[in-house]
């Protein structure tokens, strides 16, 4: 019995040990029957969360559609029509002197193609052709026809007449390619003035730079659309003649007179051959407009074919390089003094022949024969251009009364002319002017101007002392109120009194400037030219010589300026001043300037 309840005891515990077994079981599946129900049901959740927001996305692409579609139509077919919209191609207006002479202009011409898959004759027979029309061998031109090649290039540059002749066959397998070419049919003639122009670039120089804008403006553009193969659409407003023909800019006139600058140019090509010089300009201004009538810079080249140019011809130097002037500057020093009341017409100046200022010697250029000058007057100074007699005259003057007459002819400053790459030249701040600076500046040295500066400074004795600005374009009274400035830089009686002192010193003089029929106010200079980019001076000189004429009543202000001459006497009155002769006689001749002097050969 007690082994039978035993068993029964065991028996029952193994029931209860296997129940609990299987409720754990039964739990644990329970349990995790439970974490698959939240599973799905937080999948669920985030699908919903999912699907509003792309029915919200849809909802406003919908909405943006609608706005494009129907609010915001006119904008986006507007935009479709400025897509397809072009323009009739501007030609660039034509460039011509001041009496119409052309001088620069575009040229449209063509390039003729044969497309192989459009061929309707046979190379032969298209050879035969256009062979007569395009001037080209038969033969040669039916073996360039029967190339393999999709494309073929059968003549470029042909006359609009030939392309004309083109068009009126009719042939389908051949095409023509419009383009447009920059010419200038004068060839180098005033080639740093004119600039050129590179329209696939859009590269320009010159003038060709400064009035880009006028020489492109058109009245009136005419539009139209074209399909993306180029195609034009024709509406029942488009006009077929206005989408064929090219639209003019504007021309432009200069001050230039082409009989003086060629003038100008032969004389400086022959005198820069002649004396073996490095470059020269020659530039001559009527000082009271400020209007340049020639403007001649060596070297040169020919703009129709300025991609062969080296930098240096391409470079106007005239208004970018700066050196100092010499001997021509007295004239602004003695200016400078008589407007500062330290000198007079009638003022005489000690000459020692040299001068020692601050260890430095400043020498006369003739003092080995003439060591001790004494008393001079001003015809003198400027007749023998007296560095020691000059150099005392700015010392008369404080520094700084100087330098503010020197600021009002415009040294420092860029004149305002209307071609590019000017440059405003070097004066140093008067606090950095020592006495020997100073007195260095009277006779042109320690200071560097451009040659269209010291134009613009000496207008200034030839206008009654005021100081217009230089220009090469035509203005209209209107253009020239903006773009033209007057500036009174002196007093006219101090103009005046300049004007005389050097017309008198040129007319007891043996210069070849001194003119039977007229008075010429004029200086010469000769300069070292300074070690670049290091102190000190080198061999090289730069001659030359500014003036004007009549004195009295001037027309025409000139500079002549000859670098680095090699050959002969190297000095502004053996080598520019010949120039400056020949220039101012065949300027008045031109200009038709009537005589204001009786020549001793008419008094005879």
């Amino acid at each position: 019995m007690n082994l039978f309840m035993m068993t029964m005891l065991q028996l029952q515990k193994g029931l209860d040990i296997n129940l609990v077994f299987r409720n754990h079981k039964l739990s644990e599946v329970m349990k995790n029957y439970k974490s698959d129900k939240e599973k799905f049901k937080e999948f669920d959740n985030k699908l919903i969360f999912w699907q509003i927001i792309c029915i919200f996305i849809s909802f406003i692409i919908c909405a943006y559609l609608f706005l494009i579609m129907v609010v915001d139509v006119k904008n986006y077919r507007g935009q479709a029509k400025r897509q397809r919209s072009a323009k009739s191609f501007v030609m660039r207006g034509a460039i011509l002197d001041r009496n119409g002479i052309k001088l620069a202009s575009d040229k449209t011409s063509f390039d003729v193609y044969a497309h192989k898959e459009y061929f309707d004759h046979t190379p032969n027979e298209l050879a035969a052709i256009l062979a007569p029309i395009l001037g080209l061998n038969k033969n040669q031109l039916a073996k360039e026809l029967a190339k393999d090649q999709k494309i073929i290039v059968l003549k470029k540059d042909v006359s609009r007449t030939t392309a004309q002749t083109i068009r009126k066959l009719g042939l389908r397998e051949i095409s023509l390619g419009k383009k447009n070419e920059r010419v200038y049919p004068q060839g180098t003639m005033a080639a740093h003035i004119l600039g050129y122009y590179n329209p696939d670039a859009d590269v320009a120089a010159g003038i060709e730079l400064t009035a880009k804008d006028k020489l492109e403006e058109v009245e009136q553009d005419v539009n139209f659309e074209k399909t993306p193969d180029g195609d034009i659409i024709y509406e029942v407003n488009t006009d077929p003649a206005a989408t064929a023909t090219p639209l003019r800019g504007k021309s432009i006139t200069l001050t230039i007179d082409s009989a003086i600058q060629h003038v100008c140019e032969v004389e400086l090509n022959r005198v820069i051959h002649e004396k073996g010089a490095v470059r020269g300009t020659i530039i001559v201004m009527n000082p009271k407009n400020g209007e340049i009538l020639g403007y001649a810079i060596y070297p040169s080249y020919n703009p129709n074919n300025y991609k062969k140019a080296t930098l240096t011809q391409l470079t106007n130097w005239t208004l970018s390089d700066v050196f100092e002037p010499g001997s021509t500057f007295k004239v602004l020093t003695i200016a400078s003094a008589i407007e500062n009341g330290r000198l007079n017409e009638n003022s005489k100046i000690l000459d020692t022949g040299k001068l020692e200022i601050d260890k430095w010697t400043i020498k006369n250029y003739d003092y080995n024969v003439k060591p001790f000058p004494g008393n001079i007057d001003l015809y003198y100074l400027f007749e023998h251009s007296s560095n020691v007699a000059s150099a005392k005259a700015a010392l008369m003057m404080t520094k700084q009364e100087h330098y503010d007459v020197l600021k009002r002819f415009g040294i420092g400053e860029k004149t305002g002319i209307d071609l590019p790459g000017e440059s405003r030249g070097l004066i140093p701040p008067v606090s950095d002017w020592h006495k020997s600076t100073h007195a260095s500046v009277g006779y042109g040295y320690s200071i560097s101007v451009t040659a269209i500066q010291m134009v613009s400074a000496i207008s200034a004795i030839a206008n009654n002392g005021v100081r217009v600005t230089p220009h090469v374009i035509k203005y209209s009274p209107e253009e020239a109120a903006e773009k033209i400035k007057a500036v009174q830089v002196i007093k006219p009686e101090t103009a005046h009194s300049v004007a005389k002192l050097l017309a008198g010193s040129i007319g007891r003089s043996k210069s070849p400037v001194n003119l039977d029929d007229y008075h010429v106010a004029a200086k010469t200079g000769t300069a070292r030219k300074s070690i670049t980019g290091a102190k000190g001076y080198t061999n090289k000189l730069v001659t030359s010589i500014i003036g004007f004429l009549p004195a009295n009543n001037p027309q025409v202000e000139i500079y002549v300026v000859i670098d680095s001459p090699s050959k002969g006497a190297l000095w502004g009155s053996t080598v520019a001043a010949p120039v400056f002769r020949e220039v101012a006689l065949q300027t008045a001749r031109i200009l038709n300037i009537p005589p204001d002097k009786i020549s001793p050969k008419k008094k005879l």
